[in-house]
């Protein structure tokens, strides 16, 4: 007998349908010489701290840090899970092989690995490896089988994750409870986690510069010239003046003093405005990228509001109705083999969406121009794809779905839509013009052929964001043409404007900062290659932030995320960089990739998890005198037995001092 062992029973019903394994059983199905049995998740997981040792189980700081000779795993307490266990302990038993059909992923690989460790599987393990739940998508993934040790390295990366996590959340969470927690006799949890908290810290820290933003006011010059708003541009003649480049009025984008403005104002009313150059580029706008799971939490938080923990149940929902791929990737490319399927998909869903019908007939051939599809870079890599492809449809027909499902389907759908209509395009000019020695400047975009824009504008999808980020609304505009030499009378204009403070995260953006290790990219290629070195994982993410959510750490108001006085006191306490900085976490994930790779070993890097849990309680226990670092100004003095400074000393201030 095979045994199939899926993630959860839903899982296990589409793969005993596709093997013929019909007669139901008490939590399995059999048939045709298999049985198909499932998880509930995480059936198992790692020993709780008195469970290695009876010293541990009570909070003492004395017995920090914890760090277990060997880790081990248990089956969780729960009935519910205890029975189940036994159903796949006495199959396993039975079996002559054993088919791994958990979830795609690092999480999904731990899952299964630790079940067959506690059931005592003797047998060959071979691992089943599709992005689709959909029967052709199972029966392909079939014929494809590997042997379980093809993912040995994914399965040491989610093992080292699990490891990480406990070791920092375990002992940095009763280290800062029992030095800081006590409050009139009674303890209050500090909570701290290996990316909670640092996401915790890019909040805090963006609250308190909106708290402590001092606003400025500055004066913006533009004129008006043919129904057209030119912008003062600060060049060579204001290089020794306080509106240089190099000024602190760069920052401001205007004149800082009103008597300057004015009087540059009443140096040029009565001259005339001189156009000096017309520079008009055609471009190319390509469609926008297809899904991976952060980018279409952001736009599903931008769109309707969803929050990041709700878009991945839907998301999540969709995929177990077979209508879309697996949604935990962090890939916005397709592998080439995709590219034969492109047509049997669009003419799956070609029903619920019209614009797909220009795209009906086109042969999958690779080649270039009529009645071919076309295979963009930008699309189909080899090299931009792991172990999943961007988050599209299957092409089975998107029936039952729920309004929410609805939507979010419908960004799915019409991104890979778009992805195969032709690429927009659009001229961008640029007019110079100057009025006596100082020069203004205009900018205008006009789209020549839509291409992929008429795939939004077809589906009243009002709220697709097509735009580049950095465009304005005036950036946008159809310029009138002006031609090199004419000139008119303008009226200058000054505007009062006042500098604003940078904007609370809302869940969208603060996705963004955790996926780019709290750096501000709008460049997608170079968010690409900074997701190495992003906290958490794209499956994890909005755990951690509804994680913050539950602990009443942040708290929502309207769309924007606040830290409440719960999150800032607890980020005050903390000494150590390597549990703040979104930076260092980042560095972190990135050797956990580099395992997954076979890049980096495990082993060296658990040496690595047990040195830094032993520096952070350490630091702890160190005598904190509060006092602020005189260098850097923002970390605190601690005394220990290793060296005598900053508590940010591994950030580079210069007042640490290691004895």
């Amino acid at each position: 007998m095979i045994l199939c062992v899926a993630e959860k029973p839903s899982a296990g019903r589409d793969i005993a349908k596709v093997l013929g394994a019909n007669t139901r059983h008490d939590g399995f199905m059999e048939g045709n010489g298999y049985c198909v049995t499932w998880t509930f998740g995480h059936l198992c997981a790692l020993y709780d701290p008195n469970d290695y040792n009876e010293q541990w189980k009570g909070w003492n700081m004395s017995a920090l840090p914890m760090i277990p000779e060997r880790f081990s795993i248990k089956v969780s307490g729960d009935e519910g899970v205890q029975k189940q266990f036994a159903i796949i302990k006495k199959l396993m038993s039975e079996a002559t092989e054993v088919i791994n059909c958990g979830d795609p992923g690092q999480e999904g690989e731990l899952i299964q690995r630790w079940v067959y460790q506690q059931a005592g599987c003797k047998v060959p393990v071979k691992r089943l490896w599709t992005s689709s739940l959909t029967e052709e998508a199972i029966r392909e993934a079939f014929n494809q089988l590997k042997d379980q040790s093809a993912y040995q390295h994914l399965y040491e990366a989610g093992l080292m994750r699990a490891i990480g996590d406990w070791l920092l959340g375990m002992n940095a969470s009763r280290a800062y409870t029992l030095k800081y927690a006590r409050n009139a006799g009674r303890r209050d949890i500090l909570s701290i986690g290996r990316v909670q908290t640092p996401t915790l810290a890019l909040i805090v820290k963006r609250q308190q510069e909106i708290e402590h933003f001092v606003p400025r006011t500055y004066y913006e010059l533009k004129t008006l010239y043919r129904d057209t708003l030119f912008s003062y541009v600060f060049g060579k003649e204001s290089e020794n003046s306080d509106n240089s480049e190099n000024s602190d009025n760069s920052e401001l984008k205007g004149f800082s003093s009103l008597e300057e403005a004015q009087a540059l104002v009443d140096s040029i009313k009565d001259q005339p405005l001189t156009i000096i150059s017309v520079e008009k580029k055609k471009s190319t706008e390509f469609a926008p990228r297809l899904f991976d799971l952060t980018s279409l939490q952001v736009e599903c938080n931008k769109s309707y509001g969803y929050t990041a923990e709700q878009t991945l149940k839907l998301i999540q929902s969709l995929y177990e109705k077979h209508v879309t791929t697996y949604p935990r990737v962090d890939t916005t490319y397709l592998s080439e083999d995709i590219y034969a399927h492109v047509p049997k998909t669009l003419e799956g869903i070609k029903d619920f969406f019209s614009e797909v019908q220009p795209l009906l007939g086109l042969k999958a051939d690779g080649k270039k121009g009529e009645g071919s599809l076309p295979k963009s870079r930008k699309v189909f890599d080899n090299k931009k794809v792991t172990d999943h492809h961007a988050i599209i449809p299957t092409g089975q027909r998107p029936d039952n779905l729920t309004e929410e499902e609805k939507k979010v389907f419908k960004k799915i759908a019409l991104r890979f839509i778009a992805a195969f209509y032709p690429d927009c395009q659009v001229s961008n000019t640029t007019v110079l013009a100057k009025a006596g020695e100082s020069e203004f400047k205009v900018t205008g975009r006009q789209v020549l052929a839509p291409g992929w824009r008429a795939v939004f504008a077809k589906s009243a999808d009002t709220t697709q964001n097509t735009e580049p980020a950095e465009e304005t609304d005036e950036a946008q505009k159809s310029l009138p043409d002006f031609v090199k030499g004419e000139q008119g009378k303008h009226e200058p204009q000054l505007k009062e404007k006042t500098t604003t403070p940078p904007k609370y995260y809302t869940e969208a953006t603060l996705l963004r900062a955790m996926e780019t290790a709290g750096k501000t990219v709008e460049d997608e290629d170079l968010r690409d290659a900074m997701k190495e070195n992003g906290i958490g994982r794209p499956s994890t993410r909005a755990a951690i932030i509804e994680k913050l959510f539950q602990r009443k750490y942040i708290e929502r108001q309207g769309k924007a995320v606040h830290a409440t006085a719960l999150g800032i006191d607890l980020i005050s306490k903390i000494i150590s960089p390597l549990l703040m900085s979104a930076e260092l976490t980042g560095r972190w994930e990135k050797k956990m990739r580099m395992i997954e790779r076979g890049e980096y070993e495990a082993k060296d890097f658990l040496a690595e998890l047990k040195q830094m849990t032993t520096e952070v309680v350490r630091e702890v226990k160190a005598d904190v005198t509060g006092q602020p670092c005189p260098v850097c100004k923002q970390g605190r003095i601690i005394r220990g037995r290793t060296r005598y400074g900053c508590s940010r000393w591994r950030e580079g201030c210069t007042y640490a001092a290691p004895f």
